[in-house]
């Protein structure tokens, strides 16, 4: 099955080995990076499609749409390719506030001070109480 012309784009893609890129997911007001994650052809072709991000799940081995259990989705208004062809940044609307599982806005929350790392993020809703679907 050849892939449509409409998807050329992904051609100038460097996927990895596996198949995916890293995808940051950043703010869009903001400009705060909350998370990364990784896509292949299918994540990113479906994000472009639907205007919501929508990952490939390393441990899990599938797609994964950003707050199919947590609520918590990322509406893209923008998607940036790095100069390498081997990032992509999604510029995101993070519905709920929280990107992280932990709880917190970002997944950036522990700062190297004193050569220990320290968390300096709060947890804005409990992870028990966002996944309790989840097993």
């Amino acid at each position: 099955m050849s892939e449509s012309a409409d998807n050329h784009w992904l051609n100038q893609i460097t996927w990895n080995e596996q198949g995916l890129v890293p995808a940051i997911a950043q703010d869009q007001s903001s400009h705060e990076i909350l998370m990364v994650a990784w896509m292949n052809r299918e994540a990113l072709s479906l994000t472009v499609a639907e205007g919501c991000a929508i990952y490939w799940s390393r441990s899990r081995n599938k797609l994964w749409r950003k707050g199919e259990e947590s609520g918590h989705r990322q509406n893209v208004s923008e998607i940036r390719l790095d100069c390498d062809n081997d990032v992509i940044i999604l510029k995101i609307e993070q519905r709920g506030g929280i990107a992280c599982h932990t709880g917190r806005r970002s997944c950036f929350f522990k700062v190297l001070k004193n050569s220990k790392w320290q968390t300096v993020e709060p947890v804005l809703k409990d992870p028990k109480a966002i996944y309790s679907q989840s097993t």
